[in-house]
């Protein structure tokens, strides 16, 4: 168990580290709306998602900047919830005054998404699967209506436009956050100055919607999850586990991997006397997809995979009629060494958008931690995006 929570850290800690100020305590809000009518045209009678926000909206509602999470995150993306909060949002080096985004000057924002992965974490709200339906009193389970990322952004739209904001000083998002961040730009692109597509794609390919079903199948194989219905009786949580450590190792490059579990061996006897026995390595990351796992469901994950799997740009008959819409200046930011959502994606993004003469600039992240590089890596072009914002 030590070895996982040295994992945890290390995650952490290239992100947590910073000289500037800190955030004032961050306050989780709720927003509601009803009669939500979804892009496959379905209504979902009552929405709440979590949003929090960080810095002060000016008179003018100018300054804001949109800030889209990925898929295993939720809208605590800076600061802490109290004094003694061991863990800040994940963009804590990157969002707070004086830093790369300068709440000083910006007034960030972040929402949780429809279905999020823990609907049972006391520090997120979101509507899916696990929640009550008003019509029957019970949980919606795959009677919840499909949703994509065009629904994430427009809820985001509806919080945004509560707060009486009409247009986006700059949108910026890693991985699925970066899907939504360019679904803003080319859905609404008259809001949109600067979009900031980290680690993402504009389209999902058949190699990466057939690797993203892989995740869904331990949770379709798991008895427990009996189509979907186990509200109120046994819940997929094998399922649902080996999908998190699926997600967790294949969001990571090699070369970390070997690094954070070099004690790992194939000389290890145990597995040698028992077929039984896992390596070291194995127990450790199921021991941290357990813990994931308290306050994650797995319709939710389902639900997000599938979300994913149905991205493009647009979501119109074309990825090039949807990326011909995009107005605003854009900074794309591959990790040179992402294995899921790999550069190739990120460069298709980048020359659709030259073709069309649109303001782009390409720059990868190096590291070894792949995926994950643009979560914790992207601290590497800070001075970039700075000038990027204040341009």
């Amino acid at each position: 168990m030590k070895k996982i929570w040295l994992f945890s850290f290390a995650l952490f800690l290239s992100v947590h580290t910073s000289l500037a100020a800190e955030l004032p305590l961050v306050e989780k809000q709720v927003f509601t709306t009803t009669d939500f009518v979804t892009f496959g045209g379905e209504t979902i009678a009552e929405v709440q998602v979590g949003w929090e926000a960080y810095g002060q909206l000016n008179e003018q509602k100018d300054n804001v900047i949109l800030v889209t999470h990925f898929f295993s995150g939720n809208s605590h993306a800076a600061g802490k919830y109290s004094a003694d909060d061991p863990q800040a949002g994940y963009w804590d080096a990157l969002i707070g005054p004086g830093k790369t985004i300068d709440t000083n000057k910006f007034y960030v924002i972040s929402v949780d998404t429809l279905v999020n992965q823990e609907p049972h974490n006391p520090n997120v709200t979101t509507t899916g699967p696990a929640s009550i339906n008003p019509a029957t009193g019970k949980p919606y389970g795959l009677d919840f209506p499909v949703v994509t990322i065009r629904d994430f952004v427009n809820v985001q739209k509806l919080v945004l436009e509560s707060l009486g904001i009409e247009r986006l000083h700059a949108v910026i998002g890693a991985s699925m956050g970066s899907l939504q961040a360019l679904e803003w730009a080319v859905t609404y692109p008259d809001q949109v100055e600067r979009l900031i597509h980290v680690i993402g794609m504009a389209e999902a390919d058949p190699w990466t919607i057939a690797n993203l079903q892989q995740w869904a199948q331990p949770i379709l194989l798991d008895q427990n999850w009996n189509g979907g219905d186990y509200y109120g009786g046994e819940a997929p949580q094998q399922g649902l586990q080996t999908t998190l450590g699926m997600i967790t190792l294949g969001s990571l490059h090699p070369r970390i991997v070997n690094q954070l579990y070099a004690a790992t061996s194939a000389r290890e006897s145990a597995p040698l006397q028992d077929i039984r026995n896992n390596f070291s390595i194995v127990e450790q990351l199921r021991g941290l997809a357990a813990m994931r796992a308290q306050y994650a469901d797995a319709n939710h994950v389902l639900y997000l995979i599938r979300a994913n799997q149905l991205f493009l740009a647009g979501m119109g008959e074309t990825l090039d009629e949807g990326l011909a819409r995009v107005e605003a200046k854009t900074l794309v930011l591959p990790a040179a060494n992402d294995l899921l959502l790999q550069p190739y994606l990120s460069e298709r993004l980048y020359q659709l958008l030259q073709e069309h003469e649109k303001d782009v600039t390409f720059l990868p992240l190096e590291g070894d931690w792949g995926h994950l590089d643009g979560v914790y890596g992207v601290m590497q072009h800070h001075e970039i995006i700075k000038e990027f914002l204040n341009e």
